[in-house]
């Protein structure tokens, strides 16, 4: 499937299967850490760096702006969404959440930090991401993923490992509410370097990766 074209496609196994299983386990202990550090008022209920439950787009949910690993993985796949994109990219930051049953992330469009996208499936249970592309398209082959194309956008559900690649700020993108009891994804995000200001907006604005968004400019 072209990206330039559709303006979004999947990659298969962009992050190895072992890969992918160990930072989700990484990720449901250092919540766990988390929710032990705030509920013993170890850390300061205003503290980021461990991640946070009040992300408004997702009340209640454990999200980390940024963390390390996340951030690792965001520089491991810039070589291959520069190869899938055709563009070359400037990394901005990344965003993991561990959703939980009941859980919606309604319809939106993303901010200029966003622009060129992936979600990547860390574990958990199954639940697809929808997309609302400016025209319907067909599955390329009906093999390499699940896509369900009608007027309410497509469905794609990735396994741990599977990205999908997306224009942000163009395409809305959503999830239906969620009827499992987990799932670990994490948002990369980059800028292309030929968009106005994208050279000013390298790692959002941030000295460098791993920093957290008190860091930004």
């Amino acid at each position: 499937m072209s990206f330039k074209k559709n303006k979004y496609c999947v990659i298969k196994e962009a992050v190895p299967k072992e890969i992918a299983t160990f930072v989700y386990n990484y990720f449901l202990l250092k919540r766990q850490v988390a929710r032990t550090f705030f509920d013993t008022k170890y850390i300061s209920p205003f503290t980021t760096e461990f991640g946070v439950w009040n992300d408004q787009q997702v009340p209640n949910t454990y999200s980390h702006y940024a963390d390390i690993a996340m951030e690792t993985l965001l520089m491991r796949t810039l070589p291959i969404m520069e190869k899938k994109t055709g563009l070359k990219l400037n990394p901005t930051y990344s965003f993991a959440r561990i959703y939980k049953t009941g859980d919606v992330l309604h319809r939106h469009k993303d901010r200029f930090s966003c622009e060129i996208s992936t979600t990547l499936n860390l574990g958990g249970d199954p639940w697809p991401i929808h997309l609302e592309p400016k025209k319907n398209v067909g599955a390329p082959d009906g093999k390499k993923f699940t896509m369900a194309s009608n007027n309410k956008g497509i469905s794609i559900n990735l396994k741990p490992g599977d990205m999908l690649v997306y224009k942000g700020m163009e395409l809305e993108h959503w999830r239906e509410e969620f009827q499992g009891d987990n799932c670990a994804q994490v948002f990369l995000h980059y800028n292309d370097q030929k968009s106005k200001n994208a050279n000013k907006n390298i790692h959002d604005g941030r000295l460098h990766l791993g920093l957290p968004a008190s860091f930004k400019k």
